[in-house]
């Protein structure tokens, strides 16, 4: 057998080969996903992102319930107990079809049910944890202010003592799915410190607005949750989160599903502008016959390539409990600057063509403006991984 015959073949996406260092079972999953994500996502989110709304958005979460993609990485309580590998892998696939996708997943499971799988008593899981992973039970994370964002030991929001009681006063903003959630985890001062509620959201004084106008992931669901005199047994409180390492905790959570899911977008808007290159003719020629387009090509693949590999590196050190938080903020500055970069250098080679949403480039660019800065801003992951260099905080 020559040299030659072992080769595999090239995948323009992934040319250094992060599929083959995937299990059967891992690609299976992804494979899972994809399917769904292509029958009951891709035909529609054009429109759903034009309209602003997704139609029968408590059938598509039901749908997505079923095979198990909320809270898919917690173990218990109907959660599936997958790897950390398997649930980027999911979240990939989920931002390939569109960021609000993804959104609404890693806000269920990674925010609001991590927070009670994690932090809450034995009644809260047991309670909520189950209709959650089915889709039936739709959490949100109030954690952001209307003037307090990237320093959350600042946030106005207050829980005060009445009796056994807790009455929380205050709002919160840019909340994914805080208009159509049955309950809400949120953050609030207290004398004893940043603790943590699980809110039913049919709880007096409790209210949510949908956020209009938002030129970003219009596919999914952005509110500001109003708590005015919100009463609330003692039991409600999360028990064990006590201060911001509650809230942190749940946010890297998050932030891991993120640095997999940019590249989702990247590479949908990748493949789109390789496509698009080969049947797009000029001067006599498809344009990838020209060396400018091939240099913007081979970039855009590159990128990818190293941020799938970067992804996979952090996903086995989280799998193997040796994680380092620092390392959350390296995934997620590099891959969604990388896949925001590859969506503006997409749209260059579709043209014209590249603002329309009869081609998905536009909209992963819009909507990876927010991913951006949500889940922490890249300023604040650049001073994160520059005091883990220099030992020194550079925040204030």
């Amino acid at each position: 057998m020559t040299l030659s015959e072992h080769r595999t073949e090239l995948i323009p996406y992934d040319l250094a080969g992060m599929d083959h260092h995937l299990t059967a079972d891992e690609r299976a999953v992804r494979s899972t996903v994809r399917a769904v994500c292509e029958e009951l996502i891709d035909p529609y989110i054009g429109d759903w992102f034009e309209r602003g709304q997704i139609d029968d958005l408590p059938g598509l979460a039901s749908e997505l319930g079923k095979i198990g993609l909320f809270g898919m990485h917690l173990h218990g309580y109907g959660c599936a107990g997958m790897s950390a590998v398997d649930y980027g892998l999911a979240c990939m696939e989920l931002e390939a079809s569109d960021s609000g996708i993804r959104s609404l997943v890693s806000v269920q499971g990674s925010l609001a049910m991590f927070a009670i799988h994690r932090w809450g008593s034995e009644e809260q899981k047991e309670h909520w944890l189950p209709t959650m992973a089915a889709g039936t039970a739709i959490g949100c994370f109030g954690l952001t202010e209307p003037d307090v964002g990237s320093d959350p030991s600042a946030m106005k929001t207050r829980a005060r003592r009445d009796g056994s009681d807790w009455v929380l006063d205050g709002s919160k903003m840019w909340i994914t799915n805080g208009s159509i959630a049955d309950l809400a985890i949120v953050w609030a001062g207290t004398d004893d410190g940043i603790r943590g509620f699980v809110v039913p959201t049919t709880t007096a004084g409790f209210s949510a607005n949908a956020i209009r106008h938002k030129m970003s992931l219009r596919a999914s669901v952005t509110s500001e949750l109003i708590l005015e005199g919100v009463r609330l047994p003692s039991t409600a409180m999360l028990p064990d989160a006590v201060g911001l390492r509650g809230p942190l905790s749940c946010l890297n959570q998050a932030r891991y599903g993120i640095l997999w899911g940019a590249l989702g977008a990247g590479r949908a808007s990748f493949e789109a502008a390789l496509d698009y290159a080969g049947q797009r003719t000029q001067f006599g020629r498809p344009i990838t016959g020209f060396q400018l387009t091939q240099q913007k090509l081979v970039d855009m693949s590159i990128e990818l390539s190293k941020g799938g590999l970067l992804a996979l590196a952090i996903g086995r050190a989280k799998d193997e409990g040796r994680l380092h938080p620092v390392q959350i903020s390296v995934g997620k500055l590099n891959n969604v600057r990388a896949a925001l970069d590859i969506c503006r250098t997409a749209r260059t080679i579709l043209g014209a063509n590249g603002i329309s949403l009869e081609y998905p480039v536009i909209r992963h660019m819009n909507n990876l403006e927010s991913v951006l800065t949500y889940e922490g801003t890249s300023e604040m992951h650049t001073l994160i991984i520059g005091q883990a260099l220099t030992g020194q905080p550079a925040f204030q």
